[in-house]
């Protein structure tokens, strides 16, 4: 057992691991040579893949500014990933400090790393649990402790969707979580497409991965929405979603949308 309570596990080397893939990209030591070389092979066959993770990453941050200047102070952050700095409690923090972040990943790599993302003040707290089944992670004893679900949310699902097949119902696994959060929540989420160029090469890379690629068009990823209201400017490649820098070159080929919501009933 590791000090955090998590058990300690072997980790897979032999295949790619979208998370590590991720933090690769990103520019992040928490991967291995088959997370490289996927990498690698993915910014081969999309060559806006390394400013596109950094600009959806931006994203989050921006979104998160948003989120919390608009009164919001607890935050469920579902398919986290691995540490990487700022971190979300971080970035709402430094907007009001009595934020509450609840992060959940289904890797146990990811609890290994749980001490990055732990504060002393009790405000933060990472949970296993899997998206597919969003009423376990609702109910889970960690998220109650830390989330009141009778006063207003941001639920961020940033970057995770994309791994879900349709097999995996992925619009009704929002619709659960939509119908758990009051009046006064928001939404956060990006989602990988192929809109602006064929990422058919890209899909393949994730083939001998942990999670298969599944990128949705503008509209699929609208519906994700229902039931709540978006924010200008709506959905938006990451990029342009609200900047507060030039976006970077290349922006208009990014393969993410990205959009913030409010739940208003």
């Amino acid at each position: 057992m590791t000090e955090n309570g998590y058990e300690a596990v072997t980790i897979d080397t032999s295949r790619p691991h979208p998370a590590r893939i991720y933090d690769y990209l990103l520019g992040g030591k928490d991967n291995y040579e088959v997370d490289q070389r996927a990498g690698d092979a993915l910014a081969a066959a999309a060559p806006e893949a390394r400013i596109g993770v950094r600009a959806n990453r931006a994203f989050l941050e921006r979104a998160v500014r948003y989120v919390v200047g608009s009164g919001i102070r607890q935050i469920l952050d579902i398919g986290t990933g691995l540490p990487t700095s700022p971190n979300v409690h971080e970035i709402a923090q430094t907007v009001a400090p009595d934020v509450r972040v609840a992060y959940v990943d289904n890797d146990p790599i990811v609890a290994a790393h749980g001490n990055a993302l732990l504060s002393r003040s009790g405000t933060t707290r990472i949970v296993l649990g899997d998206l597919r089944d969003p009423r376990a992670v609702l109910d889970h004893p960690d998220v109650r402790r830390l989330i009141d679900f009778d006063q207003p949310v941001a639920l961020l699902l940033v970057a995770i969707l994309h791994f879900l097949a349709d097999t995996d119902r992925p619009a009704e696994v929002v619709a659960t979580l939509r119908d758990a959060l009051p009046a006064g929540s928001f939404l956060v989420l990006s989602h990988a497409t192929g809109d602006f160029a064929d990422r058919t090469d890209a899909q393949a890379v994730y083939t001998n991965a942990t999670a298969s690629l599944n990128l949705r068009d503008r509209a699929e990823v609208e519906r994700f929405f229902d039931g709540f209201e978006l924010v200008e400017p709506g959905l938006a490649q990451v990029p342009f979603w609200r900047p507060d820098t030039p976006p970077p070159p290349r922006s208009e080929e990014i393969g993410f949308y990205g959009g913030v919501a409010r739940k208003t009933s």
